[in-house]
């Protein structure tokens, strides 16, 4: 029960409390085992250690940007655009997609479907497992741990390379051509005065560029979709093509970011054979320490 709430409390009280990013990223780990010996398996619970596993990311992927300074003295910010400048064939794709659609005029209709579709990942990989433990439980176990992985690599990367967006690297000077934030731009007329706080709520770190985890868990959750029946993998890799566009006009992304997305998932779904051992090892030691917590259950 310790680990549990260390995981929910640390997190939350780190900053007033001066508790340290090491101190606060184990007691993050603590939580999915912890949550596992304290009750038997149900589908509630299995829906916990997911929950705790997106909290540990949500929390931790924050950690690198206690400390700006730091973090803006190991920033990397022109590599992904000499990437990019090379896959647009000497032009950045944002600024060939933005310039090509700019006859719509600003926050158009596009803009502000391409807005929405960005603002439903915070629910869409989420959603699926959701379903997926709902209507296929079966495949839930498999699929909460590639996704986490997905995640859990992303956020290492962020941590080891901190990548900033094209947005920011335009607005600080770095690109020849002015790329637009467009999600701000059609964020401040839909939301109004809510939109600083939402954007302040749910943008976290804004040096999480590299990779695009929007992409890589949008491309994950459609093929575990698509593992559950033909349908449900149609509908999430139309979602995940309708993102990956967007992620790009709209200036979050670049293509190298997706590209690198894309990579993580290949290594999570190939690498599964390899870490399956591991896996099932500890499976079986939580199972163990379960049924030692929980004699009578």
């Amino acid at each position: 029960m310790a680990g549990f709430a260390a995981a929910v409390a640390v997190p939350l009280f780190r900053r007033k409390l001066n508790i340290p990013a090491s101190a606060t990223a184990v007691a993050l780990a603590a939580g999915p085992p912890s949550l596992a010996v304290l009750g038997r398996r149900t589908r509630l619970r299995d829906a916990g250690m997911y929950a705790l596993q997106m909290w540990m990311f949500t929390m931790g992927h924050e950690l690198p940007y206690d400390d700006p300074e730091a973090a803006r003295r190991r920033l990397q910010v022109r590599y992904p655009i000499r990437a990019d400048m090379l896959l647009g064939g000497g032009e950045l794709p944002n600024v060939r997609l933005q310039r090509a659609l700019a006859g719509l005029g600003r926050r158009n209709g596009l803009d502000r479907f391409l807005s929405w579709a960005h603002w439903c990942w915070f629910f869409e990989p989420h959603s699926s497992l959701a379903w997926i433990l709902a209507r296929h439980p079966e495949h839930f176990a498999r699929s909460a741990r590639q996704m986490s992985a997905v995640f859990d690599l992303g956020c290492a990367i962020y941590m080891a390379v901190p990548t900033a967006p094209p947005w920011w690297a335009s607005e600080e000077g770095y690109t020849d051509a002015k790329v637009r934030r467009i999600m701000q731009e059609v964020g401040e007329e839909e939301w109004g005065r809510a939109w600083p706080v939402l954007y302040d709520t749910l943008g976290g770190n804004p040096w999480a560029a590299m990779p695009s985890l929007h992409f890589a868990t949008s491309l994950m959750a459609a093929l575990l979709l698509a593992e559950t029946g033909p349908v449900p993998g149609a509908l999430g890799l139309a979602y995940a093509g309708v993102l990956g566009f967007a992620l790009v006009y709209l200036g979050e992304h670049y293509v190298i970011d997706l590209l690198a997305g894309v990579a993580i998932v290949i290594a999570v779904r190939r690498g599964e054979r390899f870490v399956d051992p591991l896996a099932q090892a500890i499976s079986r030691g939580l199972q163990c320490l379960e049924r030692i917590a929980n004699p009578k259950a």
